[in-house]
């Protein structure tokens, strides 16, 4: 990380000044290295002089000046400038960003990967709508943040796991299961009506219609809990099929699906954690059911963990999910992304972190607010097939796949995402995975008209980094010398949303650089000249399907 030298750089600068006499002993504070909003002020900046003015009992501006004068050489750095009230900026020569090329070509798809995460485990655990119905829009944008959290912490170097958690317990499946029953029963021809808090619908219609057709009338002998219950186990199934297929469309594949009943099969899981809890006095009995005693790790309450009715609380699938995540299977590191609506029950998770004995900072929970659909500057809010919600598959149908994930990406997980079903089809530069998209495009269409002129694979693969000396050129080559500092970011943060930022930056960079640099030459003087410059589109091909491919989204060449 070129940042990261510099700050080393910085480092050993205020040293040797220290030691020549220029500056006086102090303790080096943290020294952050970053890159300036003007970027005519240089690639990066640092104002480790101010907040060195106190200890060094120094203006500022004499302390930045010391550590420019003492500076190593380094072969990255281009010019060293001082600027009031202390900064010391930085700019990167134009040898350094050329040769950006030649690490893009030998990272073979892999260009901007950090190592973060030093190889230790990560599970992202994303989506997990309950298995009641398919998947809507505020699923599709949990999958998006999940998928790509799991992207980018892998370029990070950690080790991923992503799985789905399927809500196959508890009073919503027992409310999913009536509500297929009666609906089974109504297909029939008897009254079953439903009541308000049974799954009101069209699927749950559409569902009963399949079980009719592949059962025939084999649950209208049985007894209402004996077909629920057998009507549970079938009405799952096709819905996690659904959910599957779903996951599949927006290329989303995870590598484990859990089962929230098999944390409560006798001998399992939540038998063994609250076996645990007990031995160390952290349950107690009150008012007829048995509580976790968070309150001793900083909660405001205690949580139910067995009701007295003899059932799991509201918690305790919380608890024993946890507690096998990182006590059982010994992840170092869990990402839940879960809905903001779930914002208090996120707060307290760190309580009960605490209570299984684990570190808090091991787990993240990662909030999205909501999707709205929009079509001709009107809010949408029902299917228009069966008037009810809008499913994923009913918007990847309108729009693709491509759009879809993008797009969902073009916002902070922290913010309402508004989705322009009209902008996400357009065939312009409104439309940011168009743009985005055709740029890639672009490039792939010079290679091959390069190719179709006589310029030969050697060409590109030669070309003359000392000959890429153009602004344009080297806003390009600056911008893609960025991507590391970007998936440092995203991971660090949390916030995937920075890639389709950075895509979006890149695209206009590359189309003002062939704006303003003439690519393919038939000049011949000016041959050397364009394999250089092919070179470079190369490059930033490749930085591009390396975005694109972290965000999941396709790089395309033609259009």
């Amino acid at each position: 990380m070129i940042r990261n030298q510099i700050a080393d750089l910085v480092a050993q600068s205020i040293k040797d000044a220290q030691s020549a006499g220029a500056l006086p002993a102090f303790d080096l504070p943290a020294i952050e290295i970053s890159r300036p909003k003007d970027t005519a002020k240089g690639d990066f900046t640092s104002t480790v002089a101010m907040q060195s003015a106190k200890p060094a009992r120094m203006a500022p501006l004499a302390i930045a000046q010391a550590i420019a004068a003492h500076l190593p050489a380094a072969d990255f750095i281009d010019a060293i400038e001082v600027a009031p009230p202390g900064f010391v900026n930085f700019r990167l020569s134009a040898a350094w960003l050329a040769g950006q090329v030649a690490e893009i070509e030998a990272a073979a798809g892999h260009y901007g990967d950090i190592d973060l995460g030093g190889g230790k485990s990560c599970q992202v655990e994303f989506i997990s709508a309950n298995p009641t119905g398919p998947l809507h829009m505020g699923s599709a944008r949990n999958a998006m943040l999940g998928d790509a959290l799991a992207s980018v912490l892998a370029a990070a170097g950690w080790h991923i796991q992503r799985e789905y958690y399927v809500n196959d317990a508890g009073t919503q499946m027992r409310t999913f299961a009536e509500t297929l029953y009666r609906r089974y029963l109504q297909a029939f021809g008897q009254d079953a009506p439903l009541e308000s808090h049974h799954y009101q619908g069209a699927y749950m219609t559409e569902l009963a219609q399949e079980v009719k057709a592949e059962q025939s009338d084999r649950f209208l002998e049985m007894s209402a809990e004996d077909a629920i219950s057998a009507l549970s186990e079938i009405g799952l199934a096709k819905v996690l099929a659904w959910i599957r297929a779903s996951a599949e469309r927006l290329r989303i594949h995870f590598d484990h699906w859990y089962s929230e009943r098999s944390l409560y099969a006798s001998g399992g899981v939540f038998e063994h954690v609250i076996t645990d809890l007990r031995a160390r006095g952290l349950t107690e009995a009150k008012d007829g059911a048995e509580w976790l005693r968070t309150s001793a790790f900083g909660s405001d309450r205690d949580e139910v963990l067995v009701r007295s009715s003899g059932q799991p609380g509201y918690y305790a699938s919380d608890v024993a999910y946890h507690y096998d995540k990182f006590v059982l299977r010994g992840f170092d590191r869990v990402i839940d992304v879960w809905a903001v609506d779930h914002q208090n029950q996120a707060r307290r998770m760190p309580h009960l972190m605490k209570a299984l004995g684990l570190e808090p900072t091991r787990l993240d929970i990662v909030l999205y607010d909501l999707v709205r659909l929009y079509r001709d500057g009107q809010e949408v809010k029902l299917s228009k097939r069966s008037g009810d919600i809008i499913t994923v598959d009913e918007v990847v149908d309108e729009v693709g796949v491509d759009a879809v994930r993008f797009l969902l990406l073009t916002r902070s997980n922290q913010a309402v995402m508004d989705f322009d079903l009209n902008l996400a089809v357009q065939q312009n530069d409104e439309n940011p995975v168009y743009y985005v998209q055709y740029a890639h495009a672009r490039m792939a269409s010079i290679l091959r008209t390069a190719t179709e002129r006589g310029f030969s694979q050697t060409c590109v693969e030669q070309g003359n980094f000392d000959l890429l000396r153009h602004p344009g050129e080297l806003a390009l080559l600056r911008k893609i010398a960025e991507l590391p500092e970007v998936i440092e970011k995203a991971a660090l943060q949390l916030a995937p949303h920075g890639l389709a930022f950075y895509a979006m930056d890149l695209a206009g960079v590359f189309h003002a650089f062939y704006r303003d640099c003439r690519v393919i030459s038939s000049i011949p003087t000016e041959a050397e000249l364009s394999c250089a410059r092919l070179r470079l589109v190369a490059g930033t091909k490749a930085v591009f399907a390396r975005v694109l491919g972290l965000m999941g989204v396709n790089a395309p060449e033609s259009m």
